[in-house]
């Protein structure tokens, strides 16, 4: 019978039908720490153990000896690496970019009773490795030595504990967990596994858009971008390999190799990761509260830049306008109902034929394209654009990248075959390792941004083929990392030149959080559908990213993907949702525009006012966001890390620094809000509510939502009605003081 459900055939993914050459080998006990050039060394010997339920070592083969490296980083950043002899430490990645408070801390170590104790040059007590000897006892002869195992503990910040899974079994042979290990297949390693320790009721989050209850605790997650194709399962566009805990610390797994975590999913006493790369590059953050945390982590990835005013306003799209015609009579129709809109947005339609992306408008259906984009641009309308990063057979750029690699390539084997990719629906996908394919591409869009395109779509991109060869690197590992090379690709010539850094994207990696800024992905048009963005855009926020939009109301429909109905409270509550979001955009299968929707036609007109009252309140916010940890959308753990309850509630967050919104996701228009600790004013009514207590079985008419301000607080405000963002004199911005005399804002 096939061995399942213990540590190596199930976290491991051992398979002994393969009939491959497989071992996973062991950390034991560490034989040397000695320094250099201020950091530690750690000698670590592994040893290859038997494939069986009940691990034990394979005395019959040598021990190897590998190189632990700890580095120590001001704010707070102890870092991990093992290379197992076939790579060296390096800050040269595309996924790292260094603040100027990231700075390098000498290392110490002191041996003292059995215990190596590393600290800084101040003193601070930064790792100590346990190398003492085992106790011996009547089980000694027959099982092996628990003590032979890495034990070493960790401590970031100086303050917090983050100690590596040295003892996860149930007798040493059976696992659960091992500090660190390797694989070999056939000779060659090629996966590595790392657990820290995790405690009793130890509360998990971030790893990317996840569509998950906020506490990921007992969760196991891969850690592939692909397709979600929805937000209400275990795919996702936006895997991040980072992740927050309650204990007041956060990791960050530094590649971009398909990898598996298991957050006391696998075993409830350790946080497992298991990379498909035979390779350990782990950054352990301390710190007091998970703004503090998430701020060092972009100190080490990087910060968002700030997007354009005009990006705040209302975006306006459908799959898809296909003329200028069509979309000047959606214009004209906006201003002349005096609903405000900055963006609209051409999808799929704009090319000569449907979804074929050949970056070049359709001559019949747009003839002049960039009279058309300026005519709107005079009335405040700025074009968006859709494609995606592959190029199709029947395209006109096909020969041309195929010629000069722009695309990546077949094998030499399928070449000779005469074989075609199989995986996506196009020739191939563009090669961002090479960088005249990069230039390429850069080319491609500054055309259409030269005529006045204010930015691109950059969709796509959590899938590339993965039976091809891409220049600068191994598909396996470029997967993930694709994201971040054709967003930043696309960012850059964006900001070049047209002087304004943003993009609209849909996939992430580590590192994409620098460009700005990040949509959802394909949401049901249900309650479903918004209670899965909302987690997943919180759970995004936690992991480094500041700027987060999603389809308002949704992106397809049920039953029919296309033509079912969305409902009128379904589209009016998930209005409500994005205009407390940091962009607000409409999209979806079939018809978005508000009067398509006439009994509530007025209503949406009203939110979409107030969201351009609250544009000045969003800029202030934003900016904290790009120099701190910040981020718009926020869990309410970002202020109340401490407060249990916090840690289990994902259908509430803050805005900003000082809104409290709680969205309505039911017809009933029934919902609890639980206010945390503080004194809460009622934004619209201007009640003052005491906190940390539960507002049960509140009734929120359709046009009503639930939002709190804190008490004391000063909200920037637009005084007018404007119809965009041009429109808008910064120097007339008001604020208004939460205090006795607010009496509530009008929608």
């Amino acid at each position: 019978m096939k061995p399942t459900n213990y540590f190596l055939f199930d976290f491991m993914d051992f398979d002994l039908d393969l009939k491959r050459d497989e071992s996973l080998w062991k950390a034991g006990q560490p034989t040397a720490v000695s320094e250099r050039n201020g950091d530690i060394l750690v000698s670590v010997p592994f040893q290859k153990q038997l494939l069986q339920n009940d691990m034990a070592p394979d005395t019959s083969v040598p021990r190897e000896e590998y190189t632990l490296v700890i580095r120590q980083y001001e704010p707070g950043i102890l870092r991990l690496f093992i290379g197992f002899g076939e790579a060296q430490i390096s800050d040269q990645s595309e996924m790292l970019q260094y603040s100027g408070r990231i700075k390098r801390i000498p290392l110490h170590a002191n041996f003292s009773n059995g215990l190596y104790t590393i600290t800084d040059e101040a003193g601070t007590l930064r790792a100590v490795i346990n190398t003492q000897e085992p106790l011996l006892d009547r089980w000694s002869t027959l099982l092996p030595d628990p003590q032979d195992t890495l034990d070493l503990r960790l401590f970031p910040d100086g303050k917090h504990e983050v100690r590596l899974a040295a003892y996860d079994h149930f007798s040493p042979p059976r696992y659960d967990a091992l500090p660190i290990g390797f694989c070999k297949c056939n000779g060659q390693k090629e996966r590595a596994t790392l657990a820290f320790e995790c405690k009793l009721n130890e509360c998990f989050a971030g790893t990317g858009e996840r569509f998950e209850k906020m506490d990921l605790s007992g969760q196991t997650f891969f850690l592939k971008n692909q397709d979600g194709q929805g937000v209400n399962n275990r795919r996702t566009y936006k895997n991040i390999p980072f992740y927050l805990s309650s204990r007041h610390y956060g990791v960050f797994y530094h590649t971009s190799a398909h990898s598996k975590l298991s957050l006391a999913g696998q075993s409830t006493r350790s946080v497992e990761f298991l990379s498909d790369q035979a390779l350990l590059d782990v950054f352990v953050i301390g710190g007091d509260c998970p703004e503090q945390i998430i701020q060092s982590y972009r100190d080490l990835t990087g910060y968002p830049s700030m997007p354009p005013l005009w990006s705040y306003g209302i975006w306006m799209s459908r799959m898809t306008y296909f003329s200028a015609d069509e979309v000047n009579a959606i214009c004209q129709r906006l201003r002349a109902e005096h609903y405000p809109c900055d963006v609209i947005h051409l999808d799929t339609g704009w090319f000569k034929t449907d979804w074929l992306c050949e970056w070049k408008f359709n001559k019949e259906r747009f003839p002049d394209p960039e009279t058309f984009i300026q005519n709107l641009k005079k009335h405040g309308f700025r074009i968006t654009l859709w494609q995606l990063p592959y190029v199709a057979e029947d395209a006109e750029q096909i020969d041309e990248a195929r010629q000069h690699h722009y695309i990546c390539q077949l094998t030499k084997q399928q070449a000779s075959e005469g074989s075609n990719f199989s995986a996506l629906d196009y020739a191939g996908t563009i090669d961002f390792t090479n960088p005249e394919a990069k230039a390429w591409y850069q080319q491609l869009l500054k055309r259409l941004l030269d005529m006045g395109v204010a930015a691109i779509k950059t969709d796509f991109g959590e899938n590339i083929h993965m039976d091809a060869v891409y220049q600068g690197m191994k598909p396996e590992l470029l997967n993930n990392l694709y994201a971040l090379l054709y967003q930043k690709a696309a960012f850059e010539i964006t900001k070049q030149t047209t002087g304004s850094g943003i993009q609209w994207a849909r996939a992430a990696w580590a590192g994409c959080q620098r460009y700005p800024l990040h949509w959802g992905g394909d949401s049901c048009s249900s309650w479903e559908g918004m209670a899965g963005s909302l987690r997943g855009g919180l759970h995004f926020g936690l992991s480094g990213f500041a700027f987060w939009s999603h389809d308002v109301p949704g992106f397809y429909t049920l039953p029919n993907f296309m033509n079912s109905v969305v409902a009128d409270d379904v589209y009016v509550r998930w209005t409500q949702f994005g205009v407390f979001s940091s962009h607000i955009r409409y999209h979806g299968t079939n018809k978005r525009e508000p009067w398509h929707y006439p009994h509530i036609a007025p209503i949406v007109k009203r939110w979409w006012n107030l969201r351009y009252k609250l544009i000045p309140y969003l800029l202030q916010e934003s900016q904290k966001a790009t120099h701190s940890g910040k981020t718009i959308l926020q869990a309410l753990i970002f202020h109340h890390a401490d407060d249990p309850v916090c840690w289990h509630i994902d259908d509430q967050y803050y805005f900003g620094d000082d809104m409290l919104v709680a969205p309505v996701m039911n017809s009933e228009g029934i919902r609890d809000v639980y206010l945390p600790e503080g004194n809460w004013v009622d934004f619209f009514t201007g009640e003052h509510i005491s906190g940390n207590q539960w507002l049960k079985d509140l009734h929120v008419p359709l046009d009503k939502m639930p939002v709190y301000l804190r008490e004391g607080v000063e909200i920037p405000v637009y005084p007018e009605h404007v119809e965009c963002t041009d429109e808008m004199d910064m120097n007339k911005v008001v604020k208004i003081k939460i205090d006795g005399s607010f009496k509530g804002f009008t929608v």
